[in-house]
């Protein structure tokens, strides 16, 4: 069902995710994957979602079936999309065509050659049976009373070769009834200023409405989309995070902000824009990526501040080194802390952190040496939050966050006669008076180390029982006597409500790894509001 809700008609923008993005290695979509996709781009506020291809395989058919019963539509409407009718063929009569009909989108889109040599050689027809191929197939479905967008593949290359048969096709499909006629960089060969002189030039010879499909294989996709904008286009298609075959689509998001902060488009309904970064690591987790971290708007290094000089004249105003007011794509400043960092960095950082330092100046500076000095050593803070903001605690509060302190640990890896291993970890501590020698098992010494401390812990801090470990990283730094070296470990751990990374060094990945453990575990109880016992 659909209870459309779109700014006006009078711009597109049109994701094509469970399409042509799904094409990208490493993306397995189900149907589930693909009705929750659907929602949250629907929520999003795209006007057109292109489901897939009903009738050519089994999953895109079933989607389109139970799109139609289990999602409404508030803003988007659902398109199939196929190709036109086989040669020397009627459309009527033709499987794969009367498959889109019976998809019940309400918007088709046809796939149609505009390359002369795709057309002989591909097609293994004539050029004027393509136009034909073209013209019967849209003028059947907008019969059957559908909304029809035509994609001319490969236009741009067949504009290159032959620029008056690759203008044919766009009028025999807008001639015939298309709304929009979408020119494909399919090879993604094309850059900017190209794509602004032919668009330029198609839109005064045709007549038509036009839109743009750009592949990201020069690194342009988003350049070239709004090249084309820019000459005349009214019509983008895009992909969430830019997915999509070999190396990508253009990516919707920055798509979206430059149509709507930098041209000052209405593009999507109010308030939507805010929803942006949400509803990009949303999609991310469903078809099982790490979101990209340097993504432009959305990734959550694109107002990541890391040199001193920055952060001075951030403090001062914000705009100095920024863009736009991050809060408009949903996301946040951040305040990365290296170093790099000079007093302001600190100041903002803590801050961020709910800390407030009181322009304590020899506090800052006390912060800024000791974190000058533990990166020396090996800790990065810019990707340890947590433990940063423990240390700044303990600067600020004249004394560590210590909720037990620790005898001793040890690990053991048993090498068995058949082939396995055995891994068991002993950890003496002691909390709110208490000694506490707790022993586990586990599939590594790490996770035997995890486990130990939480056999130990969760009886007197029952709220460790909801931290899990998310991800954990191993690097081995550049050695600094003779061949040994130093070990860094990033953990990341939640609570289920939020996520925080911390970090140990050590010279050895053990050792390192139960740092940033202990970390971990200080950090959850501060979350839950537990008080220090010392």
């Amino acid at each position: 069902m659909t209870e459309t809700s779109t700014p006006d008609d009078s711009f597109h923008v049109f994701d094509t995710t469970l399409r042509d993005g799904a094409q990208r290695e490493g993306i397995n979509l189900t149907v589930a994957d693909k009705l929750t996709i659907a929602r949250h781009l629907d929520d999003f506020g795209v006007g057109f979602i292109e489901g897939g291809w009903p009738g050519a395989n089994p999953r895109d058919t079933e989607f389109f079936a139970r799109a139609k019963e289990e999602i409404t539509f508030r803003h988007a409407q659902l398109v199939a999309f196929g190709a036109t009718r086989r040669a020397g063929a009627k459309a009527a009569d033709d499987p794969q065509v009367n498959a889109l009909l019976a998809s019940g989108a309400p918007v088709i889109t046809l796939v149609a050659k505009a390359h002369d040599r795709h057309v002989e050689l591909a097609l293994r027809t004539t050029l004027d049976e393509n136009v034909e191929m073209v013209r019967d197939t849209v003028s059947h479905l907008v019969a059957q009373g559908r909304r029809v967008f035509v994609d001319c593949e490969h236009f741009f290359d067949g504009y290159r070769a032959n620029p008056e048969y690759a203008k044919a096709v766009v009028r025999a499909a807008s001639e015939a009834g298309a709304d929009v006629v979408i020119l494909c960089d399919t090879n993604g060969g094309m850059l900017p200023a190209q794509v602004q002189a032919v668009v330029s030039t198609v839109v005064a010879d045709t007549g038509a409405r036009l839109g743009i499909h750009a592949q990201d294989d020069t690194g342009c996709a988003v350049a070239n989309t709004l090249a084309a904008v820019d000459a005349g286009a009214t019509h983008v298609q895009c992909t969430a995070n830019g997915y999509g075959e070999r190396v990508g689509n253009a990516n919707l998001f920055p798509v979206v902000a430059a149509l709507e902060l930098k041209y000052g488009k209405r593009v999507l309904p109010e308030g939507s824009l805010r929803e942006m970064t949400r509803v990009s690591h949303a999609i991310a987790e469903v078809v099982n990526l790490t979101p990209s971290t340097h993504q432009p708007y959305v990734g959550v290094s694109a107002f990541a501040h890391k040199a001193g000089l920055h952060a001075s004249a951030i403090k001062v105003d914000p705009d100095l080194y920024q863009h736009i007011d991050p809060d408009l794509v949903g996301n946040r400043i951040r305040m990365l802390v290296s170093d790099m960092a000079g007093r302001a960095s600190i100041e903002l950082k803590g801050k961020e952190l709910g800390v407030d330092l009181g322009d304590d100046r020899e506090l800052i500076g006390r912060v800024v040496d000791r974190v000058k000095e533990r990166e020396l050593q090996g800790y990065t803070y810019e990707a340890a939050d947590a433990s940063f903001e423990l240390l700044l605690r303990e600067e600020a509060e004249g004394r560590a966050r210590r909720y037990f302190r620790v005898e001793s640990w040890r690990a053991i890896v048993e090498d068995r006669p058949d082939g396995t291993h055995a891994n068991e970890a002993t950890v003496k501590l002691w909390a709110k008076g208490e000694r506490i020698v707790a022993t586990a098992e586990g599939n590594g010494p790490v996770n035997a180390l995890d486990r130990a401390l939480r056999v130990g812990l969760e009886r007197i801090y029952p709220q460790l029982a909801k931290l899990e470990l998310v991800d954990y990283k191993v690097r081995i730094l550049e050695g600094k006597h003779g061949t040994s070296s130093t070990t860094r470990v990033l953990i990341s751990t939640t609570d289920g409500v939020g996520e925080w990374s911390t970090v140990g060094v050590a010279e050895n990945v053990i050792a390192a790894s139960w740092g940033a453990l202990e970390d971990a575990y200080t950090y959850g109880l501060l979350r839950a509001g537990v008080e220090p016992v010392e």
